[in-house]
């Protein structure tokens, strides 16, 4: 079979990826998915007359990509029936392209857009739309958002339920579409690191960090070694505020106030140390391609390293009750629980796969910057509850700062690398796929410049676009009163999968 094998961060020719008959692409890409490896990014690059259906999926156990990539007119074979990590992944091509995937089981919108091919269609509002319905007697429906109680994104979820359980939960998202890939079309330009710092505004780094190693590895640009030890910090420190939030939000969602309310100030210590490096608690400005965005003085790692150390007293103090305090433990462990197998069947990554017992993490597989040469044990749990993705949480906040604590051992001058001098220049014709273990999972840009060295196709793949099916998944059989707790130990990004 022929395909092509890449790194992460790893620039090819266009020329080295040629398209293969349909038969042989399901049959290999089914195979690799078979054998253990998982969809990455699924995309269709548009040509005069038919379309370029590309596969990337990731073999984690040998460290790369392996890159399929077909021809394809109005409609092919679907593979979801066999596979179904493509379900919400041919759901978003059919939508997007008007390429049907033959045999798909549920082929509803995802975003709720207008097609590329019909750009004067009406336009669509999200949600309106056939749900499924269970019919029976006493079974009954609940709808809930898109406005939400508290200050967050909007979401529409419909439940199916009998009495309190739950029998099926269909989550429809498009509120937040935005037309993020579209944008991004002919750049890099100047507006371009703007719109990747904002596409998900809680995962800036992680999306920043993402986009500058494709553009570097396009560019033959390879930053400093103290620029890349900086973004590994703003990276793990992005992980910290928001596995403390999310814990004080488990906690509060079981009424649970000492945690609660500690880690809601300690979130903000985190941030406030983002803050520290680069004078805002998300990290933006800080990253740019070939380096840095800023200069950071000598005087802040000793004060960084002074916070972190009062910060991880603090967090241990509150994050450790909820595993004193039975109560708690008893609303965790009996809700929400998704196994290791049917974590594999739909994809799941991040901290969500390892609370299913799965080892998966773009730091440990497909190695990049400074993790190269820090040794990583992901920690997993084989529950799948919320309690085990609590733990897993609280074990990769520990993890976090003793990581950060050895690379400020690296950098204690701090960094005057403010970046390559003058814009990068991608190479024409060219493609990568970008990795990055973001704190809700894996990051995927796949970037293929034209022969003008613009972007044609620039595809991000959000972690939270793989893990919505598995939230879906926690709420079968479950009371709809764990609803709230459930969704918040995804704790998944609206805005991040509509893009």
């Amino acid at each position: 079979m022929s395909t092509v094998a890449v790194k992460n961060g790893q620039a090819v020719s266009l020329d080295d990826l040629r398209p293969v008959p349909l038969d042989e692409f399901r049959a290999g890409v089914l195979e690799d998915v078979h054998r253990g490896a998982r969809v990455s990014a699924f995309f269709i690059v548009p040509e005069h007359d038919s379309g370029q259906l590309h596969a990337v999926v990731a073999d984690g156990a040998a460290g790369e990509f392996r890159w399929w990539i077909t021809r394809v007119y109005d409609a092919y074979p679907a593979l979801t029936p066999e596979c179904p990590q493509f379900h919400w992944f041919e759901r978003e091509l059919f939508e997007q392209w008007e390429v049907r995937p033959e045999g798909h089981p549920w082929l509803k919108p995802i975003r709720f857009q207008r097609s590329y091919q019909s750009p004067g269609a009406p336009e669509i509002l999200p949600s309106v739309t056939d749900f499924f319905a269970v019919e029976g007697e006493e079974v009954h429906e609940v709808a809930v958002g898109p406005v939400h109680a508290g200050v967050i994104e909007p979401g529409h979820f419909r439940f199916q339920c009998h009495g309190e359980e739950v029998f099926h939960l269909e989550i429809s998202l498009g509120y937040q579409h935005r037309g993020i890939e579209r944008a991004l079309m002919c750049g890099p330009d100047k507006r371009t690191i703007h719109l990747i710092e904002t596409l998900a505004g809680d995962t800036s780094v992680g999306h920043a960090t993402a986009y500058c190693q494709a553009v570097e590895a396009l560019s033959g640009v390879q930053p400093s070694g103290e620029s890349e030890a900086w973004r590994a910090i703003a990276l793990e420190l992005e992980r910290l505020a928001n596995h403390t939030g999310d814990l004080g939000a488990l906690a509060n969602d079981v009424g649970y106030l000492p945690t609660a309310s500690y880690c809601g100030r300690i979130r903000g210590d985190f941030l406030n140390m983002t803050a520290l490096l680069c004078g805002n608690r998300f990290g933006r400005r800080m990253l740019r391609p070939g380096g840095m965005g800023i200069s950071i003085g000598p005087e802040v790692p000793v004060e960084l390293r002074k916070r972190l150390e009062l910060a991880s007293i603090d967090a241990r103090n509150a994050i450790e009750l909820l595993w004193r305090t039975p109560s708690v433990r008893a609303r965790f462990e009996n809700a929400g629980r998704v196994s290791g197998e049917t974590a594999v069947e739909i994809g799941l990554v991040g901290p969500a796969a390892r609370a299913s017992g799965l080892e998966r993490d773009a730091r440990l597989e497909f190695k990049s910057g400074v993790y190269r040469d820090i040794a990583l044990t992901p920690p997993t749990h084989p529950d799948g509850n919320v309690q085990a993705r609590a733990w897993v949480r609280w074990l990769e906040i520990q993890q976090s700062i003793s990581m950060i604590i050895q690379l400020l051992d690296r950098v204690k001058q701090g960094c005057s690398d403010a970046g390559h001098k003058g814009a990068l220049s991608p190479a024409p014709n060219a493609a990568v796929v970008s990795l990055v273990e973001g704190w809700r999972g894996e990051i995927s840009h796949v970037a293929i410049t034209d022969a003008d060295a613009r972007f044609r196709t620039y595809k991000i793949v959000d972690p939270s676009f793989h893990n919505w099916m598995g939230l879906a998944l926690a709420l079968r059989n479950q009371q709809i009163s764990d609803f709230p707790l459930c969704n918040k130990s995804f704790n998944l990004s609206y805005c991040g999968h509509d893009l």
